[in-house]
């Protein structure tokens, strides 16, 4: 059980003490750029998708 107490105190020092912690403004800016990110790859594979549709839909047509 010592070991177990150790863990959790050397783990909670860890945490208060050596850990830099973004700010309010740099959590934001990150949560932005991965909005923005998410939006784009969204597109880029609805478009790759929507292509491909298309295009075995042309292809069905063909062999009709």
């Amino acid at each position: 059980m010592s070991k177990f107490k150790t863990y959790i105190d050397e783990t909670t020092n860890e945490l208060f003490h050596k850990v830099s912690w973004p700010t309010w403004s740099e959590l934001q800016g990150s949560a932005i750029v991965v909005m923005i990110a998410s939006v784009i790859i969204a597109l880029i594979i609805f478009v790759m998708d929507f292509t491909f549709n298309k295009g075995m839909e042309a292809i069905y047509h063909l062999f009709l």
